[in-house]
């Protein structure tokens, strides 16, 4: 892939993101890119990245069509609701999920798990017929949403595995489920199955929104503040197996595999890059660092950066931005800044040096 020269005249501001959260206060500076970001994001994933993708870059769809996303009171697409109030309600297959304002997020609707054990599945469960959602329509309401120049990422949430466990056992049940010898092939047989549906909606998806989107991100959250939900040899006997279905469906598609997986979770790094993925994006509370270090070289992991001083300079948050590219953005070991939970490290000016420094 053909490098494109630095040019300074690239630095001109060709656009500004409002700063909604402060009105007034100046906004996220869009540069004048070299090529569309859809490039460099397929650059990026290829090894070749032309600079270092800030997040301006890329876009979120959450696509009403998927009833899970109205569920969890999480669509991002032509159609998002004005309100919150028709969140919640049935998945895909049919648990209740409550939406709570004040958290911006769903929870399965307190009750009786709808599978107390996992060797019922194929007696308890109904299986959605993906073929009966308006695929169609929903790609033509999308239009203008998905070709709008950014690199979109289609995220698909409660996944296939884990966390569509726990949505089907509660928490308890799931976590038993994974490592009781008299229910973990009735989950791997579970999990078989759920994977094959996911791998149609990709190729659903694919089929319907095709150049609108670069690849999917995948929820499945493993871990908590402290710790993983189970161990590395649980997750690669349980999970990993059927993980590598679905990315090695969304490759054979030519799109980029990323996964969301919130905890500490640095123990099963090794995991995610088993299972195919092409990058994920940790929380705060792991080791960036050591695992850039340690994983670099296998999956793009994102990476700080830390905050700035309260006091900082301009031409101090420059540099900082300028440090991160010589720490995290080297060939062969390409990171990006985890704009997602480092937030107060994304100064003005950090995304100057950034992106000038990553070109050069």
């Amino acid at each position: 892939m053909a490098k494109i020269p630095f040019d300074e005249k690239e630095m001109t501001v060709a656009s500004e993101i409002p700063n909604f959260m402060n009105p007034g206060a100046p906004g996220t500076p869009v540069w004048t890119y070299p090529c569309s970001p859809i490039e460099n994001e397929k650059a990026l994933f290829a090894g070749e990245p032309h600079w270092c993708p800030a997040g301006t870059e890329t876009g979120f769809f959450c696509p009403s069509v998927i009833p899970d996303h109205n569920a969890r009171g999480f669509i991002f697409a032509a159609d998002r609701p004005a309100d919150t109030s028709g969140y919640g309600g049935k998945d895909m297959f049919g648990v209740e999920w409550e939406y709570v304002p004040l958290v911006g997020g769903s929870m399965v609707r307190p009750g009786k798990p709808m599978l107390e054990d996992a060797n019922d599945w194929e007696k308890v469960l109904q299986w959605p017929d993906i073929e009966q959602w308006d695929w169609e329509g929903d790609a033509k309401k999308n239009e203008a949403f998905l070709h709008n120049g950014k690199a979109n990422f289609l995220w698909l949430l409660n996944g296939a595995w884990y966390e569509r466990l726990v949505s089907f056992m509660e928490f308890e049940g799931a976590a038993m489920a994974l490592i009781d010898e008299e229910q973990k092939d009735a989950v791997k047989a579970l999990f078989e199955k759920t994977t094959e549906l996911y791998c149609r909606i990709v190729d659903k998806c694919c089929e319907v929104y095709g150049d609108g989107i670069v690849g999917f991100t995948v929820h499945d959250d493993w871990g908590a503040q402290a710790a993983p939900f189970f161990s590395p040899a649980v997750g690669a006997e349980m999970i990993v197996p059927y993980m590598k279905k679905l990315t090695d469906c969304i490759h054979s598609h030519g799109k980029i595999a990323e996964l969301h997986s919130c905890g500490k979770l640095e123990a099963q790094v090794g995991n995610f890059v088993a299972a195919g993925w092409d990058a994920w994006t940790p929380m705060g509370m792991n080791d960036y660092e050591a695992m850039y270090d340690a994983w670099g070289d296998k999956i793009v992991i994102s990476c700080g950066p830390a905050a700035q001083a309260p006091d900082a300079t301009y031409e101090e948050q420059v540099k900082a931005g300028e440090e991160w590219v010589a720490r995290f953005f080297q060939p062969g070991r390409y990171a990006i800044p985890n704009y997602m939970y480092f937030p107060a490290g994304m100064t003005r000016g950090f995304r100057e040096g950034l992106y000038r420094a990553s070109r050069q």
